[in-house]
């Protein structure tokens, strides 16, 4: 009874979105990830969240594009919490760094940070980041890409930026929220979703998870 009760309140939650004047309600998620970035996103946008990292394997398999890599590791992350979590409605997320056919995870030591960092001077690259939903009775999968745009960096430059230690757990071996900002020369599309949280493309996820559940009770 305790749980149904839950997961009544739960898909209540869910339709939040649909159910309030100008659909502009958030409703509660919980965040299969220990992120800061992706924390502090959250919070800068209102959005109320329960943070529950989920430690899975991230190893890209052979061969594996970066799109379906990244929204099958969301997946995995959102499937994993939502065992703990059930009925309630969570969110997975999974973000990396794409150049030409190299796909630029995080740096493995400080010569791989400088590797990743030389390969991405003076050049355009593409972040992305699979988000997934899951709701008591509907779930999302999707991905989104972003362009970005380093400026030349100097041997000098890269030492120093590895030496800060920002890039160490970075996607790509740098962010640009921090003081990796000042090699960014362009970007185009989506700026949070180079942070590891695309918000527009969660709230329309999320709108659709709760218009697919709200379907299927009424079937």
């Amino acid at each position: 009874m305790e749980e149904k009760r839950n997961n009544q309140a739960s898909a209540a939650e869910v339709n939040d979105l649909s159910g309030q004047p100008g659909g502009v309600a958030l409703p509660k998620i919980v965040l299969a990830s220990a992120s800061p970035r992706r924390a502090e996103i959250l919070r800068s946008v209102g959005w109320p969240f329960e943070a529950l990292p989920a430690g899975i394997d991230e190893t890209r398999l052979n061969g594996e594009a970066a799109a379906t890599y990244v929204q099958r590791l969301a997946r995995t992350k959102a499937e994993a919490a939502a065992q703990k979590r059930s009925g309630h409605l969570v969110v997975g997320a999974d973000t990396t760094v794409v150049i030409g056919d190299h796909i630029l995870e995080k740096p493995s030591d400080d010569d791989d940070a400088r590797r990743m960092l030389r390969r991405l001077s003076g050049a355009w690259h593409q972040v992305l980041t699979g988000i997934a939903v899951i709701g008591p009775s509907a779930s999302e999968v999707a991905c989104q890409t972003t362009d970005v745009k380093f400026a030349v960096m100097s041997a000098d430059e890269i030492d120093w930026y590895v030496l800060s230690g920002e890039p160490m757990d970075k996607a790509g071996a740098y962010a640009i929220q921090g003081l990796g900002a000042r090699f960014i020369e362009g970007l185009r599309g989506d700026y949070y979703n180079v942070v590891g949280m695309p918000v527009r493309l969660l709230y329309e996820m999320i709108k659709q998870v709760g218009e697919r559940s709200a379907d299927i009770r009424s079937a």
